[in-house]
């Protein structure tokens, strides 16, 4: 069986990496269903942990790469990640301020600053979801041209690194959705759908290996951006509004720490 997923284009192979990276994120977002009742300190403690896993993707995941590719490429690092950090924020600030105004013109039923945290959310996980796929595609694709390191062992070995990052931030997207009121089912379907794009990303990142090895850097730090003014604006406030305010810092530190050793220790 390996043999003969290692003997198929490295564009088929990029399609099943990617597929796989994907399928470990539905299994972090399944863990949604493991939880029979909501209880507001567990819920306010896996907000903390979801922001924390989403910090040190920022970093880990995000901008470290990103910056090591800038120098790789010849750019100048700090303005590269500067840049895309700066405007990957920048957008869902204004997307934040174009649903207050949406939402003063058209009033919603009770509920409707929940469901812009769920947007904020499940927005900023995806955005950090498609560089990640298009890292692994154009891993693959770099096997075609023959570049410099790249070889089939390589990019599944990435793949497998970022495929089990994956499972972490699928429950950072489910179970807050989960305590916002959500049904298990729409928690899953929603968590898991934002690792969708890893393989539609992986495909356009195989297919354009050499475009995508320049624009990377900043869609990386773009995505950290993102994924920074959402833990900012909405995860940690709102986790903080526990009575046992120590208690859910201590989760986001967990959050941190797991999704830390999940990166160092694969690369």
């Amino acid at each position: 069986m390996l043999e003969q997923i290692l003997s198929l284009h490295p564009i088929l192979q990029a399609g099943l990496a990617t597929l796989f990276t994907w399928s470990v994120t539905a299994i972090g977002a399944s863990l949604v269903y493991f939880f029979k009742h909501i209880n507001k300190n567990l819920m306010d403690g896996m907000l903390g942990f979801a922001a924390g896993v989403m910090i040190a993707a920022s970093f880990f995941s995000l901008i470290a790469p990103a910056i090591s590719m800038a120098e790789s490429l010849k750019f100048i690092p700090w303005l590269v990640v500067f840049i895309g950090f700066f405007f990957g924020g920048l957008l869902l600030f204004i997307g934040d301020k174009i649903y207050d105004i949406y939402e003063k013109k058209h009033p919603l039923k009770e509920g409707a600053t929940s469901f812009k945290r769920v947007i904020l959310l499940i927005s900023s996980i995806t955005l950090h979801n498609i560089p990640e796929g298009m890292a692994v595609g154009v891993a693959f694709g770099s096997v075609i041209y023959g570049l410099d390191g790249a070889t089939l062992a390589a990019a599944w070995t990435l793949a497998l690194g970022i495929g089990l990052q994956n499972f972490p931030e699928g429950t950072a997207v489910s179970m807050p959705l989960r305590r916002e009121g959500m049904s298990r089912n729409q928690s899953f379907f929603l968590g898991q759908l934002s690792g969708v794009v890893e393989p539609i990303a992986g495909i356009v990142g195989a297919l354009l290996v050499m475009k995508m090895r320049v624009l990377l850097p900043f869609l990386l730090s773009f995505a950290a951006g993102a994924m920074i003014y959402v833990v900012v604006e909405e995860l940690i406030p709102e986790s903080q509004t526990n009575k046992k305010k120590d208690l859910m810092a201590l989760f986001t530190l967990i959050g941190f720490s797991v999704m830390m050793i999940l990166d160092i220790a694969l690369g």
